[in-house]
């Protein structure tokens, strides 16, 4: 198991970004949230089995069609308990 957060920059708000990404994760049985940031940047936390996480990882790297990801953090985490699902915030 392993808890990841990714902040994802680009053309990523407004794109279904968030959407799209707790249709990815919840087809993937990862627990955790996509939220948009003020920078306008989208924060992920994925938590879940490693193989998983990783093909999550994979997709952020492209998105839904309509985005346009220009950048890529990975913040490795420690699990948060109290993820129940994945949720959009």
């Amino acid at each position: 198991m392993k808890t990841v957060r990714f902040l994802v920059g680009g053309k990523v708000q407004g794109v279904w970004f968030r959407a799209s990404t707790r249709d990815r994760a919840v087809g993937l049985q990862l627990r955790g949230f996509a939220r948009n940031l003020a920078d306008g940047r989208v924060e992920v936390l994925a938590s879940g089995e490693d193989d998983a996480v990783e093909t999550l990882a994979q997709w952020l790297h492209y998105g839904p069609p309509q985005a346009r990801v220009d950048e890529l953090e990975r913040i490795e985490a420690d699990e948060d308990p109290g993820l129940d699902g994945f949720e959009i915030r």
